[in-house]
């Protein structure tokens, strides 16, 4: 009771504090938080006492998607619904194996930002619309944090920031941006966690794992059955996480999985995209299993994992934008010029929808997966499948089937989204459709994540849409992590060099 009583008295001073009151606090005082966001965190109170929730873990998107933050006690939720939770700005420099790969210690941090020099702390905002209860934990809950410099102005490199910006902007005319998710994954059996004292490290050594199905039945039930003891504890998860799950499919590859998720509109892709990737691999862990969103592991006949990007715009009615008036036509006008847009940035948005070096390894002719720069009419071989028409237009969108399931899901949407509307806002027309896309004469994919940031580099659209000091940011992590992949010694050099020379 005395816990409560402290709870209530807190968010009555916070909402009453006047505001040229110096000790205010530091959410109020920048105005970070919408009104239903403060509501959120006065009833959010409430419910940590009345279900005794004994831990909430507040966490950050960073730029490759991976969540990061601290797990708070109740006592400290109060401070930090009124002045954040400080983290290190040093997370913000982090590549994938977790190494800072910027000269934090030195002036400017390296990269001439001295309010990060010795990696000083920023601030992690919460944003308690987005709590959940984690079911697979006890009396823990969770949700996400936007990230602020202590001055309260947003930290340009966050995210959830940048797609926000993008969809404000696609606001202020009306419309809002709607997405769907197709995400495939491996689920493995664990045999060894390869926790000796000689296997941690940056990276650390991969676990020992073997298949749960054999593969190369596609949506064969008997395969479903197989593997159902773990993805119905999957499915039991996501949706108490409260994600519009649609279907659970067996996918192609051995051990590989989809789940499909129901539309959603704005920010709810992403920020249950981040979620479900980490439920999904916290979950496996707790059973024995180990899931990988990389896009194509190495054991023997393994399949490459993608994630299709289901995308339209509708107004503020809901109607969508992208359906034709003419049964002739597959897209409205401005459908057409955002899938001309989509075509215009593809090369420089790549690096955003696969990001690793191991994603552009699924880029092979006639495998399901695009590597050119083409549209076609419910084709799969494409990059871009419109589907539905005026014949079906409840079903009438555009499908992005260039992405790795390992992508940041905020840089992916927000790319997408910037080089759409780049063709609106320019009137861009697409070319013909394809049938045969493996064969048509069009620009290819980059091959490389290496290409792909020097693509990146030379494209305008969304340096014009994320800003310079972002792509020069996000070109220089990724490309360390390029650097040490060029640096490392493969298994297929050792084979084909050292004994021949």
């Amino acid at each position: 009771m005395k816990r409560f009583f402290l709870y209530r008295n807190f968010f009555l001073d916070l909402r009453t504090v006047d505001a040229k009151d110096q000790g205010m606090a530091f959410i109020q005082q920048h105005d970070l938080w919408t009104e239903a966001q403060r509501q959120a965190a006065v009833d959010l109170m409430r419910r940590i006492e009345a279900d005794r929730v004994e831990l909430v873990r507040f966490s950050f998107p960073d730029l490759h998607g991976i969540l990061r933050g601290k797990a708070l006690l109740p006592a400290a939720i109060p401070g930090a619904f009124a002045d954040g939770c400080a983290i290190t700005s040093s997370l913000l420099f982090k590549d994938t194996s977790h190494r800072t790969v910027v000269p934090v210690f030195s002036a400017g941090a390296g990269i001439g930002l001295t309010r990060l020099q010795g990696a000083s702390d920023v601030i992690m905002v919460p944003d308690p619309t987005t709590f959940r209860m984690l079911p697979w934990l006890r009396s823990t809950g969770w949700m996400l944090c936007d990230v602020y410099f202590p001055d309260g102005t947003p930290v340009d490199f966050a995210p959830r920031h940048l797609l926000r910006r993008a969809l404000d902007r696609l606001a202020a005319d009306g419309r809002e941006f709607v997405t769907g998710l197709e995400v495939e994954f491996h689920v493995l059996r664990l045999v060894d966690a390869r926790l000796g004292l000689g296997d941690g490290g940056q990276p650390g050594s991969p676990p020992d794992v073997e298949l749960i199905h054999q593969g190369y039945n596609h949506l064969t039930e008997i395969r479903l059955d197989r593997i159902e003891p773990i993805t119905d504890i999957l499915r039991q998860h996501v949706l108490a996480l409260g994600m519009d799950l649609h279907s659970v499919e067996i996918e192609f590859g051995p051990s590989q999985v989809e789940f499909v998720f129901r539309p959603a509109r704005g920010m709810k892709s992403a920020d249950d995209m981040v979620l479900f990737r980490s439920a999904v691999k916290q979950i496996c862990q707790r059973h024995g299993f180990h899931a990988t969103f990389m896009c194509r592991p190495s054991f023997p006949n393994a399949a490459s994992s993608g994630w299709h990007l289901h995308q339209s715009l509708v107004d503020v009615q809901g109607r969508n934008l992208f359906v034709p008036e003419l049964a002739t036509e597959l897209l409205s006008p401005l459908g057409r010029r955002y899938l001309a847009g989509l075509l215009a940035g593809a090369a420089e948005a790549i690096v955003f929808t696969t990001p690793t070096v191991n994603g552009y390894k699924r880029y092979r002719a006639h495998s399901l997966a695009p590597d050119r720069i083409v549209w076609g009419s419910d084709n799969r071989g494409a990059m871009l499948r419109v589907v539905g028409g005026a014949a079906n237009p409840g079903a009438t969108r555009i499908e992005n089937r260039i992405g790795e399931p390992a992508a940041n899901p905020y840089l992916y949407l927000a790319s997408q989204l910037a080089t759409g509307l780049h063709g609106i806002e320019t009137g861009l027309e697409p070319p013909p459709p394809v049938d045969a896309p493996y064969d048509a004469v069009a620009t290819a994919l980059p091959g490389s994540l290496g290409a792909a940031l020097e693509a990146l580099g030379r494209g305008s659209i969304l340096r014009n849409a994320f800003g310079a000091d972002f792509i020069e940011y996000y070109t220089r992590v990724k490309q360390a992590e390029v650097r040490r992949y060029e640096t490392s010694v493969t298994d297929w050099e050792m084979k084909e060099y050292l004994d021949i020379f």
